[in-house]
């Protein structure tokens, strides 16, 4: 069962074609490429919008493993991207896999008819950094996991029980394709050890990494 995610979604709407960077943060896992690379571009497929005027980079994939080089990122796009004459969406995930990327994204944010949306890891991309890099060039759209709302929405067992599910499991969008309490726990359990203290420990240069991550799971 997939959500809908309509709020964020509209806010994505919204901004498009005004000349800023919309940069789409959150912790992780909270939907931020669902939201980019499914939701908003079947939005823009139901406008007409053509698949060559989409171009998607996902830096955490090896396949684009070359384009984690700031020079070679913007060749391709500017490869893909090459008609003067048509609209170009360029959306481009885990940009912190890419080193001193900002002028790469202003540049190609300056196109006319580029219209620019990256995300980014907490690690490296809170909001102050973000009117820290970009100053007046971007606009964040923040994502949160699913409301109970959005939960409720989409649950698929005995409505009777999704309030008690979500103040157990919360609302990480991933839940909702588990129905064993097991696997969620499972699932929460290595969200936190394995993604979210690492972003921690990377955020804050933490050198004692592992007595640091004993003493918060402890």
């Amino acid at each position: 069962m997939l959500a809908n995610r309509d709020l964020y979604l509209n806010r994505l709407i919204q901004k498009k074609h005004n000349p800023y960077i919309k940069i789409v943060t959150g912790v992780r896992r909270c939907g931020k490429s669902f939201l980019l690379k499914t939701l908003f571009c079947k939005h823009l497929y139901s406008l007409g919008v053509l698949e060559d005027q989409i171009i998607i980079v996902e830096l955490d994939d090896d396949r684009f493993e070359e384009l984690r080089d700031k020079k070679n990122l913007r060749k391709f796009i500017e490869s893909k991207a090459n008609d003067q004459s048509k609209q170009y969406y360029i959306i481009i995930d885990e940009i912190q896999m890419v080193t001193d990327f900002e002028g790469t994204i202003i540049s190609l944010n300056n196109h006319p008819n580029y219209d620019v949306y990256i995300t980014g890891s907490n690690s490296k991309f809170l909001s102050k950094d973000i009117s820290t890099r970009f100053k007046d060039r971007g606009v964040e759209i923040r994502i949160h996991p699913l409301s109970y709302a959005e939960y409720y929405e989409t649950y698929e067992g005995d409505k009777h029980f999704a309030l008690n599910e979500y103040l157990t499991f919360g609302g990480m969008p991933y839940l909702l394709n588990e129905q064993d309490e097991v696997e969620k726990m499972r699932y929460l359990t290595n969200l936190i050890n394995q993604t979210y203290l690492t972003d921690v420990i990377e955020r804050n240069n933490i050198r004692l990494s592992e007595e640091f991550s004993a003493l918060c799971i402890c």
